[in-house]
């Protein structure tokens, strides 16, 4: 058994678990999160994305104890004060899923992305994103919707 200490959704948390868990098996199986979502199991279709200390990481290839003392948000963590993030907003008004499977995970690394260009053009959405997947093809709404988030999330600051 290891400790595992990790500031999840701005709390600090601590689990008592097996040595040798993904940072998804710990979210998902030790902290009852479900929204980041088992896909490939190797790092590549993105639906288990969450934000370490503000970079978007694959939980499913991502070793718990490499998030020891790290700052760990998750889709459940981005709702502030009763509003959804603008990324979340944005999703929505363009209808920019189907099936929701990888949405969670295209919103984490949506964030994480507008946090590095905050108004990226498509072909920036396209590449940022190039490590999701989405079976169902929302891919143009997807684009659209990332580009409004944040065109709303240069909106909010300015008051």
């Amino acid at each position: 058994m290891a400790e595992y200490r990790i500031v999840l959704n701005g709390s600090e948390r601590r689990w008592e678990a097996p040595g040798g868990l993904s940072l998804l098996d710990l979210i998902r199986d030790y902290a009852g999160l479900t929204g980041a979502k088992y896909g490939c199991g190797e790092g590549q279709c993105g639906a288990c994305t969450v934000l370490m200390n503000g970079r978007a990481v694959s939980a499913c290839i991502t070793p718990a104890e490499a998030a020891q003392g790290a700052e760990v948000n998750t889709i459940e963590g981005l709702a502030k004060g009763g509003r959804i993030h603008p990324v979340q907003q944005a999703f929505l008004e363009r209808s920019a899923l189907q099936c929701g499977f990888c949405t969670p995970g295209m919103i984490m690394g949506a964030v994480a992305l507008l946090a590095s260009t905050p108004e990226p053009s498509e072909e920036q959405v396209r590449k940022g994103m190039a490590k999701h997947i989405c079976r169902c093809g929302a891919y143009p709404r997807i684009v659209e919707a990332i580009q409004l988030a944040g065109r709303l999330q240069r909106e909010a600051r300015r008051g």
